[in-house]
């Protein structure tokens, strides 16, 4: 075991096993790296992250990469939901490096902090682009020993540049009316019409858009409420959603929001189960009312903690392959279901023989299935329960204020919307752990509780 045994982070927790000698973010890893007059390997991820999981088997579990990255430099993990403070620093370095962004996050560091090279992640082998982890670590850990002077300057710059950055002034200009109108034009113009959201692939569920486009569609600005209705609709008839179990994955790799990254984040479902509330206040439809039920049953099932706070995230991996809990074959259905049942799941969902992930099926809402009502509720009990026998995505059960906060304001509105005396009670509750464990003596809230 390194260091990170210690650590509450369950994402920190789950390298405490690796061979690398990680230290967490501390100045005792700065330190030994001055001490010792080594290169910091700075790596940050989140315990949810499908790729964070890739790059450890890979690479942080191998022996022989662990013996080189020991060997060579000073190696600091960090949890960026825990320390965002850490994570917005390097990740810009990383985006002003490469033009994008992402976790795992890798960046090399002089023992005082400054970073000199970084990016995401990388494979084991040179694969479609990118170089071998191990090509790296000797190409950075060269260029510290032997060019000193161009990793100073390399560094120097980046500081710089994040420093302008961050000292960008605010507009002095009022937010007018044209100005607001303007971003809906904006909005307009990036909109994919055919399948909802803005872009391409990856394809991220737009919260925060979408209720900007709420609040003008009531001012009457052209297209924010078709914007709207077509991404909610699409969002929600696509794999991004839990069809079964409720809840939206983080975001989908295609355009079309069929296959899902299948991490659950607290964040974007109290985030997608306001937009919807308010979709619902708005347009009445009733699939809109259907998710925000659906969304909340599903934070009060799987994150709730007992202490009254929310989890922070459930896995996109079970037993080390991703989504395993949630897709489905044919075979599977028949055996979890009566014939009429299955066919019927089948015909409303989409299910194929040769399925759209890795031979199983995400599943999607295909087609509608009149007359059938309560046979296909009852279908989706049966598969709801037969998943719950099944191996389930690990949970980082830490408690963030922040993304607490989003989910106390979902359940109040929804609880007082659609009077649902449950969904008011688990805001009070929610209320009373953030005012308490999650508090300090002077009324201060922590960022972060986990285990007491």
């Amino acid at each position: 075991m390194n260091r990170l045994a210690d650590e509450t982070s369950p994402y920190l927790l789950q390298h405490a096993g690796n061979p690398v000698d990680w230290y967490p973010w501390s100045e005792e890893a700065f330190a030994k790296a001055r001490a010792e007059d080594k290169p910091v390997l700075l790596s940050v991820g989140y315990s949810a992250c499908h790729w964070c999981h890739v790059m450890e088997h890979e690479s942080f579990e191998d022996p022989e990469t662990a013996a080189l990255m020991n060997e060579r430099f000073v190696n600091v993990k960090v949890d960026r939901e825990e320390r965002p403070d850490v994570d917005q620093i390097y990740m810009d370095v990383v985006v002003a490096l490469s033009g994008h962004g992402g976790w795992p996050m890798t960046v090399f560091l002089t023992p005082e902090g400054e970073p000199f090279w970084g990016g995401t992640y990388f494979p084991p082998a040179p694969r479609q682009g990118m170089p071998a982890f191990r090509d790296v670590l000797v190409a950075m850990a060269d260029a510290y020993a032997s060019r000193r002077g161009d990793v100073k300057q390399q560094a120097e710059a980046l500081v710089e540049a994040i420093r302008r950055g961050s000292q960008v002034s605010p507009s002095r200009e009022l937010l007018t009316t044209g100005l607001l109108g303007e971003a809906v034009v904006v909005l307009w113009h990036q909109f994919d019409r055919e399948h909802g959201g803005f872009g391409g692939a990856p394809k991220f569920p737009p919260a925060p858009s979408l209720e900007f486009l709420l609040r003008m569609a009531l001012h009457d600005a052209p297209h924010a409420l078709e914007m709207v209705e077509k991404t909610l609709d699409e969002m929600a008839a696509g794999g991004i959603y839990d069809q079964l179990g409720g809840g939206f994955h983080r975001y989908a790799v295609d355009a079309v929001w069929l296959v899902p990254h299948f991490e659950k984040m607290l964040y974007d479902n109290a985030l997608l189960a306001s937009v919807y509330l308010h979709g619902w206040l708005l347009t009445k439809k009733g699939r809109y009312r259907e998710v925000v039920e659906e969304t909340l049953d599903y934070l009060l099932r799987e994150l709730r903690l007992p202490e009254g706070g929310f989890a922070s995230a459930q896995d996109a991996d079970t037993l080390g392959h991703e989504g395993l809990t949630y897709v489905w074959t044919i075979d599977e259905l028949h055996e979890a279901l009566d014939p009429e049942e299955a066919e019927l799941v089948i015909e409303r969902y989409g299910v194929t023989v040769r399925g759209n992930f890795e031979g199983a099926n995400v599943l999607h809402l295909a087609r509608e299935v009149g007359g059938a009502t309560e046979l296909l509720a009852g279908a989706r009990r049966k598969l709801l329960e037969a998943r719950a026998r099944r191996p389930q995505p690990a949970r980082d059960d830490k408690a963030l204020a922040a993304w607490n906060g989003l989910a106390l304001s979902a359940f109040a509105e929804a609880g007082l919307r659609l009077a649902r005396e449950d969904y008011l009670e688990a805001a009070r509750a929610l209320g009373e752990f953030l005012l308490g464990p999650l508090s300090d003596e002077r009324g201060r809230l922590h960022r972060t509780y986990r285990a007491g």
